[in-house]
């Protein structure tokens, strides 16, 4: 048995594509149609890019969304304005390195509006229009096995603050009553679902930063519990969660470790978990892992970022195999994919790892998964 292989989802766009979203973004004018089959051409070019490395299973690479969260604000009404910036903690701590890396150009620059107003579905055609472009690129190169990203009601609710719902918990509810529909098509389409959960991670050191550890606990079990009841109608088997505490270089000292979340992670509805292993602060957590095994489900399948997501450095395939044994020895060869710490192009026009190198970096995945005994 061969380990497979994926990522999370996003991958660089080409400037042409990210020009394009940030045209409409910005309210600038746009044609319509060159903007479509730009995208259907950029997700054929992306899932043959994927197909040729080897990777096992697949994505659109996100091409058409300006970023995992805030593209929400394309599909449904009640999103308007910019939010306030909310910086993570530790970058906080480090003001000046805070400025140094906004003045390189390494702080993404796009809309987060609020929620302002009921949010009801804007009945356009870009998800259905993603879904055919990455059906249609997938059969193209005879690939199978895909998955589409969508963003989690608590991710949503991260980016865009509320500014109409009389709670975060009713706002929360709206949001999840609003994706349902998003979730349930892209499974009816035959496609694995990606709910995107920094919300269980990122946001301890970002909005719950005055929090207690005990308190964002109760908060991440929320979450999920809203998140969940949004997937009842999924089966379990058509369901990933990515969790990550940031995709940016920092000192990350803020992060809450992973043993404390083990359990709102193990609580989600669905199989697959993503989450990150490779970067220098959350390395060390298979050794976590290992020691709460017995907590782990048994219908769970681990995928371990075994790619970080920051560096440009290509990893060599054989530390990409050391670090996959790592989780088979925990949980079996046949319950771990070999997957990435996060996205490489999480935001259009953004991305800290060169795209030549993020393909050389998979190809590496690929080789190391590969070498798994």
């Amino acid at each position: 048995m061969t380990i497979l292989t994926t990522h999370v989802g996003s991958l660089p766009r080409p400037k042409i594509v990210s020009d394009l979203l940030f045209s409409r973004e910005n309210n600038e004018k746009y044609d319509q149609q060159q903007f479509d089959d730009i995208i259907t051409t950029s997700v054929e070019e992306v899932v043959k890019k994927q197909s040729d490395l080897g990777i096992s299973i697949i994505s659109d690479g996100e091409m058409s969304k300006i970023s995992y969260a805030t593209y929400v604000k394309d599909r449904y009404n009640g999103f308007a304005g910019d939010s306030e910036r909310n910086p993570p903690q530790d970058l906080e701590k480090f003001p000046n390195y805070m400025k140094r890396i906004a003045a390189s150009g390494g702080t993404p620059t796009y809309t987060r509006p609020c929620c302002v107003s009921e949010i009801s579905s804007k009945k356009n055609n870009d998800l259905k229009n993603d879904i055919q472009n990455l059906l249609d690129a997938s059969n193209k190169v005879n690939h199978k096995q895909i998955f589409m990203n969508s963003a989690s009601p608590g991710v949503i609710s991260l980016f865009l603050s509320n500014s109409y719902y009389s709670s975060r918990n009713e706002y929360l509810d709206a949001i999840a009553t609003a994706m349902q529909e998003e979730y349930e098509t892209i499974v009816n389409a035959g496609i694995q679902l990606q709910l995107d959960c920094p919300d269980l991670a990122l946001s301890r050191h970002m909005t719950f930063k005055n929090e207690s550890d005990d308190d964002f606990i109760k908060i991440a079990n929320h979450n999920m519990e809203i998140l969940n009841e949004s997937l009842k109608n999924i089966p379990s088997n058509k369901l990933r969660l990515h969790v990550c505490w940031g995709n940016y270089e920092g000192p990350h000292i803020h992060d809450i470790s992973i043993d404390k979340i083990f359990e709102v992670l193990m609580s989600f509805k669905g199989n697959y978990l993503l989450f990150e292993s490779s970067n220098p602060r959350h390395q060390h957590e298979w050794e976590i892992f290992d020691k709460l095994k017995n907590k782990i489900p048994e219908n769970k399948v681990l995928i371990p970022g075994v790619l970080d997501t920051t560096s440009n450095f290509v990893e060599h395939s054989s530390l990409v195999r050391q670090r996959i044994d790592k989780f088979v020895n925990i949980v079996g060869k046949e319950r771990v994919i070999a997957g990435t710490d996060c996205g490489f192009g999480t935001f259009a026009g953004f991305g800290n790892v060169d795209p030549d190198i993020a393909y050389l970096k998979l190809q590496s995945l690929v080789e190391g998964a590969s070498q798994v005994k």
